[in-house]
């Protein structure tokens, strides 16, 4: 396919998707402000993004720390870059020095990284940066996250020992195939309900970030605040050797 083709056709995906978005929020009584669509770009081109971007999407999203500096640095400004899934503890000075529209990073799974992440943001001077925690809600061995049990005390931890880090909820990333997902989606709706008790936060100032391009819409009923899509609008990803 040309890439004029392919272009159109994000676009095009795009503007489905958020009228997904729209209608899953209403069936769930929000609006579709009360929802985040993170445009996950991994593996896509630079001037695919900027196809969204000019179709006036502002909120993209990277798994891989080369790839968003990579990219960002080629790309406006006013991006809201969200870095998806686990991030190691020696790639994050280089990430935020590449990144400086960094918005949040989705998520920690580990007192070290939060660490790093506090000290890091303090040297640079930025602005506190927001962060999600990442719940393994599947049980997976492959799967990043804390446990369930574990993610009211590591939530504690970035709130309450991170000054340069604004704890803003939970992540998580679900099951492959998509069948227990309302599973996934509940536990972590429980774990908000536990998080937000020990925390005393309100549970609407708390995110919930679940739901990806086959389940999305399902997250969203069931009070996912933020989406992460990335094929449905880029189409299917062509992976390399990323790092």
């Amino acid at each position: 396919m040309a890439a004029a083709a392919v272009e159109g056709t994000a676009v095009t995906a795009l503007r489905a998707v958020l009228q997904r978005v729209r209608h899953a929020a209403e069936i769930s009584g929000r609006k579709a402000n009360d929802v985040r669509v993170v445009a996950v770009s991994k593996t896509k081109p630079v001037s695919l993004i900027r196809q969204v971007y000019d179709a006036g999407h502002r909120c993209f999203g990277e798994n891989y720390v080369q790839e968003i500096i990579d990219k960002a640095p080629q790309l406006p400004e006013d991006i809201e870059w969200h870095f998806v899934g686990h991030l190691q503890s020696n790639k994050v000075k280089s990430l935020l020095a590449a990144v400086p529209n960094l918005a949040m990073v989705e998520g920690i799974d580990n007192e070290k990284v939060a660490n790093t992440l506090d000290r890091v943001v303090s040297t640079i001077r930025r602005k506190p940066l927001k962060v999600l925690v990442q719940v393994n809600t599947s049980g997976e061995e492959s799967k990043s996250g804390v446990d369930p049990s574990d993610c009211v005390e590591l939530a504690k931890h970035v709130k309450m020992g991170c000054s340069n880090l604004e704890f803003s909820g939970l992540m998580t990333i679900g099951m492959p195939d998509y069948s227990s997902t309302p599973e996934n989606f509940r536990t972590l709706s429980n774990c908000r309900i536990e998080v937000c008790k020990a925390l005393e936060m309100a549970e609407n100032q708390c995110e919930l970030s679940m739901g990806m391009s086959g389940d999305f819409e399902l997250a969203i009923e069931m009070g996912s605040t933020n989406v992460r899509v990335g094929s449905t609008i880029f189409g299917p990803r062509e992976y390399a050797n990323k790092k």
